[in-house]
């Protein structure tokens, strides 16, 4: 995005929307009719399979196809997925990590056929090809959990990417690094800042280290890095940490790296707002958010985001309809072509309020990454588990400060009586659900490409990239060659796990506490679960499980820390488990109760298979209850296939959910209730 100079009215941002389900055909339709609405960028939202490195038909995608995002399996799909959408001429987001190359690779991939059936000369089409790939894996271990390879290799990728962009697509960001999922994982504005810069300079000190860029260029390297970031509701605080990283930007890419262009450090940020800060109870009150978490990236000029997109107000209900994600286009196109904000030099500069508060989330800033680089750097600090023990400390905070009343959310915790809402009333479809078809349709698609490829050219081709990924090469030929052999996205990344294998990253649950809660309260759970105890004659054991690809463990390690904190004995074993494992964890460990969470909309398929696994382990007296964004029909679905609580965002007290789980337990093995 051009930047113009000071007098100039500002240009407006890139506008997003993060979209994409079922299949590539109904995505790109999806795409098609945004772009007509006046949407100026692509922001491609990936189904979990594809994040995470599964083709539909393994047995880990179950319930999880076309979900959460679009499925990309190969080629066909991407081209599918692009029709009638010129590459060289779009400006496209894509919200992908672990498979990030794989995917860029598809998506020049299909820009080299683009321009070839246009007669153009590829290499020009390529070098014009604008966009994001999101990349920055040291927050999957923090935070969503789509990681797959360990550590090392996983930034291997992304500096083979970022290399390979340089020299052959220059106007691609090749990675965004994501302070907006630190935040959901419960950062302060001190950790955000810290912990995304932390980040950038592990990935740049690799590439630098690499030696696979000359030193006059990595002022080229700098400039491509962009940032994603989260913008909550206390939108001055907000703005001012937007000021604080783009002082602290600059800082570091002068002092550290050298970088004497101006130009080069430029932090250049794109930004969604806060998605999980929206509420299930009286929803409506989501558009106001949106809105004061828009202006926190769009008030101060010289901290202006170059691109938004915006959740709608429904998300925390399901999948938003079109007419949902329209509404929130709609809201940045009025403040952009309605208001005067653009036609203003920085109104923030000289006030001394806004500076104070800055400069304390610059000291706190330094601080914190003086140190993670103490340790060792940012990769040091996932692998020991540091930087994730603060995360869910600070989010126990955060929810203690909820659950007492010290922070207000209005209509959850403060003002919570309600009118019927019409955008929900009776009849009306509130949000988009996806046909269970489409995971059928997948898999038989994915088979019949297998099926009809040249096979022994996509062998050949991994072949290739095993080869590769035991040198020092860089793996993005050899990945690109895959893409045009008809390779599959599980295939590739199950040719990466042979060679790097997989990672599992720590939880951060055990170094949490969530002590500080209102005592009284906390103690009388403590004392019911105490005396469950003695009643069965042994402590109560509760396992925290999260089947499925769904990677968003926030809510499941904060229960595991209440549980913990109320007399549990927890057995949490992290994201990415299959309903099988699930069902044996809780035989072994003999358990009372079984917790599962899910985000993703795959409860229907997840829950009744451990629900049925249990009761052919001989386990049915094991009680199931369930935590996660499950609309008001699929919980009595759920309740109608043996589990026995549901829980959902609008049952934010920990604690009485700890109270309501032992009267489940109670109910299921002793007399009492």
């Amino acid at each position: 995005m051009p930047y113009p100079t000071d007098h100039e009215r500002d240009r407006p941002w890139v506008m997003r929307t993060y979209a994409g389900h079922s299949s590539a055909a109904a995505s790109n339709a999806l795409y098609r009719r945004n772009l007509a609405k006046g949407q100026t960028g692509l922001s491609v939202a990936f189904d979990l399979p594809t994040q995470t490195g599964y083709d539909p038909d393994h047995e880990l995608a179950r319930g999880e196809v076309g979900k959460v995002g679009v499925p990309v399996s190969h080629i066909g799909d991407m081209r599918q997925l692009f029709q009638d959408i010129p590459l060289a001429e779009a400006n496209t987001s894509m919200t992908i990590n672990a498979t990030a190359m794989w995917l860029l690779a598809l998506y020049v991939s299909v820009a080299q056929e683009q321009a070839e059936a246009d007669d153009k000369d590829w290499h020009e089409v390529v070098a014009k090809l604008a966009g994001t790939t999101q990349n920055d894996i040291i927050k999957e271990y923090l935070s969503r959990g789509t990681y797959v390879f360990p550590p090392g290799p996983s930034l291997r990728l992304i500096t083979d990417m970022v290399a390979w962009t340089v020299a052959e697509v220059p106007r691609w960001n090749p990675i965004n690094i994501c302070s907006y999922h630190l935040q959901e994982a419960g950062a302060t504005p001190v950790q955000e800042v810290a912990y995304a810069m932390c980040t950038a300079i592990a990935v740049l000190d690799a590439v630098r280290d690499s030696g696979q860029v000359p030193a006059d260029r990595f002022g080229d390297v700098v400039a491509r890095i962009s940032f994603f970031v989260n913008a909550g509701v206390r939108f001055i605080e907000e703005m001012c940490k937007m000021r604080a990283f783009t002082q602290l930007w600059d800082e570091l890419t002068r002092e550290r790296y050298g970088i004497e262009d101006p130009k080069q450090r430029r932090f250049r940020y794109g930004v969604q707002v806060n998605s999980l800060g929206l509420t299930e109870a009286q929803p409506e009150n989501n558009i106001q958010r949106i809105v004061l978490e828009m202006l926190a990236v769009s008030l101060s000029r010289d901290a202006r985001a170059r691109a938004i997109q915006l959740p709608a107000w429904n998300e925390a209900l399901g999948l938003p309809r079109p007419w949902d994600q329209q509404w929130a286009l709609r809201m940045q196109q009025v403040l952009a072509y309605e208001t005067d904000l653009l036609e203003y030099e920085d109104i923030f500069d000289g006030s001394p309020v806004i500076q104070s508060k800055v400069d304390d989330i610059l000291a706190g800033a330094r601080a914190e990454i003086d140190r993670v680089q103490a340790m060792g750097g940012a990769v040091a600090a996932v692998e020991s588990g540091y930087m994730k023990t603060q995360l869910v400390g600070s989010l126990a905070a955060r929810r203690r400060r909820v659950e007492s009343g010290d922070e207000i959310i209005v209509g959850v915790n403060k003002f919570d009586t309600t009118e019927p809402s019409p955008l929900q009333a009776e009849g009306a479809k509130a949000i988009e659900t996806i046909d269970p078809i489409v995971e059928q349709q997948a898999v038989e698609a994915i088979r019949k490409w297998r099926a009809n490829r040249d096979a022994a050219a996509a062998e050949e081709a991994l072949r290739g990239l095993r080869d590769a990924a035991k040198t020092d090469a860089n793996l993005m030929d050899a990945t690109v060659a895959c893409a045009h052999a008809g390779v599959t996205t599980g295939e590739w990344a199950g040719a990466l796990r042979e060679v790097f294998g997989e990672y599992r990253a720590p939880t951060g649950v055990a170094g949490a506490t969530g002590s500080g809660e209102a005592a009284e309260e906390l103690a009388a759970v403590r004392e019911r679960v105490a005396a469950t105890g003695e009643e069965l004659g042994e402590r109560l054991r509760m396992l925290v499980g999260k089947p499925g690809l769904d990677g968003h463990s926030n809510g499941a390690e904060q229960i595991a820390v209440r549980a913990r904190d109320v007399g549990f004995e927890v057995i949490y074993q992290g994201i990415r488990l299959t309903p099988d494992q699930i069902v044996a964890a809780a035989v072994q460990e003999g358990v009372h109760v079984v917790g599962l969470s899910i985000l993703s909309g795959s409860h229907l398929e997840m829950v009744p298979a451990v629900v049925e696994g249990l009761a052919k382990a001989g386990a049915s007296d094991i009680p199931v209850v369930v935590g996660g964004i499950v609309p008001p029909q699929d919980a009595e679905y759920l309740r109608a296939h043996g589990v026995t609580a549901v829980f959902t965002p609008k049952d934010y007290d920990l604690t009485q959910i700890m109270n309501g789980i032992v009267d489940v337990v109670r109910k299921a093995h002793t007399a009492g209730a």
